[in-house]
């Protein structure tokens, strides 16, 4: 079991629900699924950029990462319908609270000058969406194989209905938010 499961169930749910005041211990927030996607806007023209950001993915996920292609075509981006742009993995269950766990106590601390994520990332609905720009930062990453770097975006998606539940299930779990 992931370490960070394994907390959740013995102590974060239950500190949560007296927190949050909830008597039920199915309403007490979780999280349901990890979204990492990464845009590539010349993915069709210069595969080797495509290939590196699956092989990055894959190696910092666990999981194959499975290659979007672009739904409509835009003159003015040069990009015509079925063109490859990026790639994406869906993280959930046991490798989802592995690779937050990896995100927050061994990526985070690596990003440079890094005082904290912002609290204004939440989108409405309990959601907590945040880009990182090198794969660098992850250790899985071999820095000699890469070229081209680009970013991803994380997206966090929890079960809480309120940004103010999801901020504190994140905080209960140790994720680094910005001082106010």
């Amino acid at each position: 079991m992931a370490r960070l499961l394994d907390d959740y169930r013995s102590r974060i749910s239950k500190e949560l629900a007296g927190k949050l005041g909830k008597k039920n211990s199915m309403a007490v927030p979780r999280l349901l699924k990890i979204c990492i996607n990464s845009g590539i806007g010349k993915g069709n023209t210069e595969p080797k950029m495509l290939d590196e950001a699956v092989e990055n993915l894959a190696a910092i996920t666990g999981q194959k990462a499975v290659v979007t292609k672009a739904k409509k075509s835009v003159a003015n981006f040069n990009l015509r319908r079925g063109f490859r742009i990026g790639c994406r993995v869906t993280l959930r269950g046991k490798r989802m609270y592995e690779f937050f766990d990896r995100l927050v106590n061994v990526a985070m601390p690596r990003i440079r000058d890094f005082s904290g994520m912002p609290r204004t990332a939440f989108d409405g609905r309990g959601n907590y969406t945040m880009g990182l720009d090198d794969p660098l930062i992850f250790p899985e990453v071999n820095p000699d194989k890469v070229q081209f770097g680009k970013g991803m975006s994380v997206t966090i998606v929890t079960s809480a209905k309120k940004n103010a539940e999801a901020e504190a299930l994140l905080e209960a779990m140790g994720f680094p938010f910005k001082r106010d």
